[in-house]
């Protein structure tokens, strides 16, 4: 029984390198995956250093999306269906709208009616006018459009229109503002920040908000971070525009030797590796492997276009391995000008000496089993 207990001791030192438990891919499993011709390998290594980070950020960056074919010259002061309007007629004769005095004469009257709603139809009911379209007119145009009606029935009638509520020249808010609802367009020619300021703003982050202005059947989109960078794309806005503030949170993950193994939200603004490595508890003396901290990322093609990279491009870019050396000082230098980006992956693999103290734990403990079987075996016998 001994004999063959210490057999099997054997077999597991030989493999013990092997089939000991792991945490993630060791830095030379991350090596050989790297190694293989151009049409076998799955990813390329980057070794990161300032000139490396600085030909990576020489690269002009991509915009996902833009809002420079959503800006609309649309006349936002004229009147719509289901606006409220505060008519007042002043006649000189006081015929219909005048007011008698006490000898019941008539004298000349300025009478303010009650408030007409647009209907769906896009016109109003004026008393003695009938009906009369303003829908598409400015209050002036309405007024004018009013007189004319009158005229005939009313001698020299003199009109004045006026918006009491504005149904129709609103914009639509919806998620991630404070308060969601309709806003007001006014001839100022709002923008999409004015419209989201007259929502409150929002709570997030402007680099995790993707803004959706839905227009008829077209649908714009861009992150909320362009809006407030480049002006340019501070369109004005339309009548009937509903814009969603959607949350897309920035989040880059870690694994192996760090002090946090998570996915963990981003910042707002940019965050370096030395930032990351920092929210993630730095590396674990006792095991990191810091001559190999790896960030495994789907590059743009430019981009690895750009640092003479020669890998196959997938669906979602180019599979890139950048490693960074933190036992040299040039390191940190390094680490404080490479940016992470969202869905990035930050991984230390175990030194050397951490995987060889792991085996010898490993075959203490199968020692000790051996040895107390033995001892056990020889007790029975």
């Amino acid at each position: 029984m001994t004999r063959s207990l210490l057999a099997l001791l054997i077999v597991a030192i030989l493999g013990g390198c092997s089939t000991l438990p792991r945490d993630g891919p060791s830095g030379r499993a991350i090596d050989r995956g790297a190694a293989a011709d151009q049409n076998g390998s799955d990813y390329a290594i980057v070794d990161l250093d300032y000139a490396t980070v600085e030909r990576i950020k020489s690269v002009p960056g991509v915009r996902p999306g833009s809002f420079a074919a959503a800006s609309s010259e649309s006349p936002v002061d004229v009147i719509g269906p289901g606006d409220r309007l505060l008519v007042a007629i002043f006649e000189p004769s006081g015929t219909l709208f005048g007011q008698r005095d006490r000898d019941d004469g008539v004298r000349a009257g300025n009478s303010t009616l009650p408030l007409l709603v647009v209907d769906r139809n896009g016109a109003v009911s004026v008393p003695f006018a009938g009906s009369v379209r303003v829908s598409g007119l400015t209050t002036t145009e309405a007024a004018a459009a009013i007189r004319r009606a009158l005229q005939g029935r009313v001698g020299n009638p003199q009109v004045t229109v006026g918006v009491e509520e504005n149904l129709s020249n609103t914009v639509t808010v919806l998620g991630e503002v404070r308060q969601p609802g309709r806003a007001p367009l006014t001839v100022n020619g709002d923008t999409i920040l004015d419209a989201i300021a007259a929502a409150g703003g929002s709570p997030r982050a402007v680099e995790d908000v993707q803004v959706q202005i839905r227009r008829g059947s077209e649908t714009y989109v861009a992150p909320l971070s362009a809006v407030t960078t480049d002006f340019a794309e501070n369109v004005r806005l339309q009548r009937g525009d509903q814009i969603n503030l959607v949350y897309v949170p920035r989040r880059f993950r870690t694994f192996g030797a760090l002090g946090a193994v998570a996915e963990q939200d981003m910042p707002a603004g940019v965050m370096t590796l030395a930032s990351a490595l920092g929210r993630s508890g730095g590396l674990n003396d006792s095991f990191a492997n810091a001559r190999s901290v790896l960030v495994f990322r789907f590059e743009r093609p430019e981009v690895a276009a750009a640092l003479g990279i020669t890998q196959a491009e997938t669906v979602r870019g180019v599979p890139v391995v950048y490693r960074l050396n933190l036992e040299e000082a040039s390191g940190f230098f390094t680490a404080n000008s490479f940016i992470v980006q969202p869905d990035d992956t930050i991984y230390v693999p175990r030194a050397l000496s951490a995987e060889v103290r792991k085996f010898f734990e490993f075959v203490q403990q199968v020692s000790r089993v051996v040895y107390d079987i033995s001892v056990t075996n020889t007790l029975n016998n």
